[in-house]
């Protein structure tokens, strides 16, 4: 039997609405109706309290800090696959089988390669140009380049659309990074796993031949993996809202980096970096500490605290472990900015006045320190993110426009402009 819940409204009218229960979460109440019931609607700036869709992809436990891409926690995950692994997971619903997992790098890596024409459209930016204002620009531009698979009406169509995407991103990243420095494209090439190829692609110059690390080679695919998807974020829902209109799919990507690209939302590893080069050293972390405590001194804690986790971030324990091998296998073991990271993390822990608020490290706090370390410019870390996200934004998009529910999204406002008013001549204004 259906479960319903009561609204009361101010006129006395009591109107009853389902109780939708999905399988891990919170119950929602199914408000479609509610306009035409009540003349009503909801107001809910930010979407705090709002579910946008419904979604079998990845669940959020921010109470318990618990992340699932498909049922299966981010700890396994990166314990026991690699980033493709996990692509084939989002896009299929299953982890893949040996031959599955076979087949499917073959695909992805026989489709790194760009059309040449899209190579010399960088020549057009300017050397100084942002790579996220690059980004946004090439991969827009990729409709005009792949436009025999754009009917998004045709799974096929989809489903190649999503192989070239994922592709060919590694591919536009890096030829955003060598252009911004004025280094040659490198071109993919077959016989390097996903993420070997993106940092030979990154870093490798004509004059020499690039070693590959496996273990700096295994932190960058952690990261790719830690990013992969993240539920209903701010660029998340820009992709599917764009995509709610028929747009194409590279055009929905090109909007979902474009949100990424907000301070706000794939820029908080950079602001983390940033702030522990303002600190400078370990012996200013208490003063710093003491400003963060005066709400007068303007200066924020980066890097700590979610918008959704209210626990230990998970993929930041993750990306802990990494940031030790990493600097390890550098010989950077007494950076200045780690052991920073590591006394500010320290005190926060311990700290009354930052567990009270549960301001616990989330994952940019060290992703940026492990970009760095790799020698990955601060300008160059969204990239990398989009990079990441391009999968889940693939796999969101992919969802929804194959749910029979899905219609254009169209949020109704709450208007507090003049009522209405007549034009006066413009003598008598």
């Amino acid at each position: 039997m259906e479960k319903m819940t009561t609204v009361k409204l101010p006129d006395g009218r009591s109107l009853e609405f389902p109780l939708l229960a999905g399988s891990m979460g919170p119950q929602v109440i199914d408000i479609r109706t509610l306009y035409a019931k009540s003349g009503m609607f909801t107001y809910d700036p930010g979407y705090l309290s709002t579910a946008s869709c419904s979604s079998a992809i990845t669940f959020i436990d921010g109470d318990a800090g618990v992340l699932l891409y498909r049922g299966y926690p981010i700890e396994q995950l990166a314990q026991h696959c690699d980033f493709l692994e996990v692509c084939y997971l989002l896009l299929n619903g299953e982890l893949p089988n040996r031959k599955q997992k076979n087949e499917f790098v073959g695909i992805v890596t026989h489709h790194t390669m760009v059309h040449e024409q899209l190579a010399r459209l960088y020549q057009g930016f300017r050397r100084d140009a942002h790579p996220m204002a690059v980004m946004v620009g090439v991969v827009g531009a990729l409709s005009a380049f792949y436009h025999d698979a754009l009917d998004i009406s045709n799974s096929q169509h989809r489903t190649i659309s999503a192989f070239r995407l994922i592709a060919k991103m590694p591919t536009i990243v890096a030829m955003s990074h060598k252009y911004s420095v004025g280094q040659p494209f490198i071109y993919p090439r077959n016989d390097l796993s996903y993420t070997a190829n993106f940092m030979r692609m990154m870093f490798a110059v004509p004059a020499e031949e690039y070693k590959v690390n496996d273990v700096l080679v295994r932190a960058m695919d952690r990261i790719f993996l830690l990013h992969a998807d993240h539920e209903q974020n701010a660029s998340t829902s820009t992709v599917r809202l764009c995509g709610s209109s028929g747009a194409n799919p590279y055009a929905c990507i090109a909007a979902g980096i474009a949100s990424l690209w907000g301070p706000a939302h794939g820029g908080a590893n950079e602001a983390a970096l940033q702030m522990l080069e303002e600190i400078g050293d370990v012996s200013k972390v208490p003063e710093f500490i003491s400003k963060v405590k005066d709400k007068n001194s303007g200066v924020r804690l980066m890097g700590f605290g979610h918008r959704v986790y209210k626990n230990y971030d998970p993929r930041a324990k993750l990306m802990r472990e990494t940031c030790y091998e990493v600097l390890n296998e550098l010989g950077l073991r007494d950076d200045r900015l780690f052991k920073l990271a590591i006394a500010l993390e320290k005190i926060a822990l311990e700290d009354d006045y930052f567990v009270s608020r549960k301001l616990y490290p989330n994952v940019d706090f060290y992703s940026g320190i492990v970009q760095r370390a790799l020698g990955i410019p601060v300008a160059m870390f969204t990239c990398i993110f989009s990079l990441a996200r391009t999968v889940g934004w693939i796999a969101q998009w992919q969802e929804m426009i194959s749910d029979p529910e899905y219609k254009i999204g169209r949020p109704r406002q709450l208007y507090q402009g003049p009522t209405k008013r007549d034009v006066k001549p413009i003598d008598k204004r």
